[in-house]
């Protein structure tokens, strides 16, 4: 199989779990919620972001390969409204009434960590039952944390808009409760802390929904709802013009919007030299053979037109040459870019790479790793030769970067790799990984076998025959473990990543990241913490 077949395959089985989440809770459920003349969650997100902008999904798998729905019953992403960038999230009342459950509170979490540190606006598009009381127990404690970012939203004037369309109910009650704007549909939103029936029990009391939580209720008695929408797509006007009236403005100028914007010298940027279909053809169905990050960073960058000079300023060319660096544009802005070529970081790479991290922190340029790394070179000589140590340094530089990072996982990104190459434990602004990718503490079979030597030296040391065919059994079984472990779809439900996306769109997902990041200031370290010589 070629690798553009390869992969090829592997896009196919990423778009059939996508649509998974897309699907909601199925035909039945979602044609009895547009029988009682309501919207689906990514078609109210489509009416209320601008017209031909694009709407970056974040953690559409969240939750594969649990026993909860893929995506969680939340859609969360970035979207422009009335031209400001904003994090939108939406539950799916076709699942299970939008309950959440201990994978939506996760789901949620990251989008708030997005907004913070990208200095967004939040708009919740509310409709939930509140909790999946099952799993209450994972749920009540962590949970309480998507009330107090909603509050530090505010108090740090990230505006925080919600649009509720059905129940807001028990902990949900407090989305609209806490956010600075809400709007409620007449004679559907139901926000209250216990519903009638919770009131029968604890104060004999009889009421009914609309007395005890409606829309209409809020807007004219408790003040708590702002607006009161004759129906959702009135809601989404109001959303609308609530953004419009923000005075938002950003922290970087740029070089224009990214939707819509075409190539031209005015704005300094011209497509890819190269076409980003080729990005197919180049990713090894083997990840053991090599490529050369050269090519997709030809095909993601900005190319050679008028007033761009050098699609890619390489520096350190001849040092350290298993990993390269240097200096590109994408849609316009400046990024220095870290790629892995042959798998392996040797001292050389880590010393090139923790100068060249300093070097954009320098200049405050964003930063973006391209990872394919098998992690940092073991042995005597290396050991010797202060690997540690200069491993050390490229994480210390990583970790005290103070300039926004983006990481995109293309092939193999293990062990102490993973960590220098930015991954998730380092906090990317964004993070998102190709359907090749893997990423573990080890490959499969190198894991296998550290597993099997131990378990061989602790028999020859209590004087016990070893068995052979139960090793063979063992290795067999982890090696196919860690490889359902290591799988990007496995990882992306696990919210290790913010998506896992099809190569081609990297250039247009990477340029969206880069332009909402320019909402907080870019300034880069001002010192770092020691680094061992």
């Amino acid at each position: 199989m070629s690798n553009r077949e390869s992969m090829l395959e592997k896009i196919a089985d990423l778009e059939a779990e996508v649509a998974k989440a897309v699907a909601g809770g199925g035909e039945k459920y979602v044609d009895r919620h547009h029988a009682r003349g309501r919207l689906l969650p990514r078609e109210r997100i489509e009416l209320l972001v601008d017209e031909g902008s694009a709407f970056l999904e974040l953690s559409p798998l969240a939750g594969w390969g649990s026993d909860f729905h893929v995506g969680a019953s939340l859609v969360t992403g970035i979207g422009v409204v009335e031209g400001v960038e904003c994090l939108i999230t939406a539950n799916d009342p076709t699942v299970k009434g939008g309950a959440s459950n201990p994978w939506t509170v996760k789901k949620a979490f990251r989008a708030a960590q997005i907004a913070e540190e990208n200095n967004l606006p939040t708009i919740s598009l509310v409709e939930s039952g509140g909790a999946d009381l099952p799993t209450q127990k994972e749920i009540f404690i962590p949970g309480g944390k998507l009330f107090r970012d909603l509050t530090r939203a505010s108090a740090r004037r990230q505006p925080t808009i919600a649009l509720v369309f059905g129940n807001s109910t028990a902990g949900g009650a407090y989305v609209p409760g806490m956010s600075d704007y809400t709007v409620m549909v007449k004679e559907q939103a139901k926000v209250f802390l216990g519903g009638p029936p919770l009131v029968k029990m604890a104060t004999g009391e009889e009421s009914d929904d609309e007395s005890l939580g409606g829309a209409e209720m809020h807007a004219r008695v408790s003040g708590l709802a702002d607006y009161l929408a004759q129906d959702e797509l009135d809601a989404i006007r109001i959303g609308r013009r609530i953004v419009a009236r923000l005075n938002w403005r950003k922290a970087v100028r740029s070089p224009g919007h990214v939707t819509g914007l075409r190539p031209s010298s005015a704005n300094g940027w011209a497509e890819p030299d190269e076409d980003p279909e080729g990005l197919l053809d180049l990713i090894p169905a083997d990840l053991k053979e090599p490529f050369d990050p050269r090519e997709v960073i030809v095909r993601i960058c900005d190319g050679t037109g008028p007033g761009n000079g050098r699609p890619f300023d390489e520096f350190k060319p001849l040092y350290g040459t298993s990993l390269v660096t240097g200096w590109a544009k994408l849609h316009g802005r400046p990024i220095g870019i870290l790629a892995n070529a042959q798998g392996v970081l040797f001292s050389e790479e880590a010393q090139k790479a923790t100068q060249f991290i300093q070097l954009a922190n320098q200049v405050d340029v964003p930063l973006l790793f391209l990872h394919n790394t098998t992690g940092y070179m073991v042995g005597a000589e290396y050991e010797q030769g202060g690997i540690i140590k200069h491993g050390a340094q490229m994480i210390n530089a990583v970790s005290n970067s103070q300039v926004p990072h983006l990481s995109v996982i293309m092939g193999a990104s293990y062990g102490a790799g993973n960590y220098g190459m930015n991954g998730r434990a380092y906090d990317p602004r964004f993070l998102f990984t190709w359907p090749s990718a893997k990423s573990a503490v080890m490959g499969p079979a190198q894991l296998a076998g550290v597993l099997s030597i131990v378990a061989r030296a602790a028999a020859e040391a209590r004087g016990q025959a070893y068995d052979e065919e139960g090793d063979a059994g063992m290795r067999a079984f982890v090696e196919q473990s860690v490889e359902e472990q290591s799988l990007p779809f496995f990882l992306s439900g696990m919210l290790y990543d913010d998506g896992v996306i099809d190569p081609r769109d990297t250039r247009t997902v990477l340029a969206i990241c880069l332009s909402v990041i320019e909402n907080a200031p870019i300034e880069g370290a001002r010192g770092y913490g020691v680094f061992r010589t």
